[in-house]
């Protein structure tokens, strides 16, 4: 199921317009706090958190698991809803919650995330969404502070 009925029904309570932003969120950093903080000026912030086997999909297997990921960002009063994510769906998901923006990390515009910005700039469209991308923060990533881990231990 690409999005359980709970959560479809939770997030039908939710104040539109609804902004959703999906994540990895691996090793929580400002860059991060700051893309949330920024989607929440658009509205109510629904993270699609990429669940280890979503992760593991197209990137490395990640350095927190799930359940942990989780419990950091659901203490975030930017965020009003985490739902999994299990892979690159961002289209299936949005054809089903249809947010008002679709907010995304400037890191698509490369890699295995790319088709899914070509799709989404269409499908949007349907329900007059929005699509935004955000610069990606300028020092720091992911990928950067587990190869420091890496080289320090």
């Amino acid at each position: 199921m690409i999005i359980s009925k709970k959560n479809i029904k939770k997030i039908n309570q939710i104040n539109r317009p609804i902004v959703f932003v999906p994540m990895s969120a691996d090793i929580i950093h400002y860059g991060h706090i700051r893309l949330i903080k920024k989607s929440s000026r658009y509205g109510n912030v629904v993270v699609g958190l990429m669940t280890d086997k979503g992760i593991s999909s197209y990137k490395s297997k990640p350095f927190f698991n799930y359940r942990n990921r989780y419990e950091v960002l659901e203490s975030s009063k930017y965020i009003s809803m985490i739902i999994p994510l299990e892979g690159l769906i961002y289209d299936k998901i949005c054809e089903i919650i249809k947010p008002e923006f679709f907010v995304h990390g400037s890191d698509w515009n490369k890699g295995p995330q790319m088709n899914q910005k070509n799709i989404l700039k269409i499908l949007m469209k349907k329900w007059s969404g929005k699509l935004i991308t955000i610069k990606y923060t300028d020092g720091i990533s992911t990928s950067k502070i587990k190869n420091k881990l890496k080289k320090d231990y």
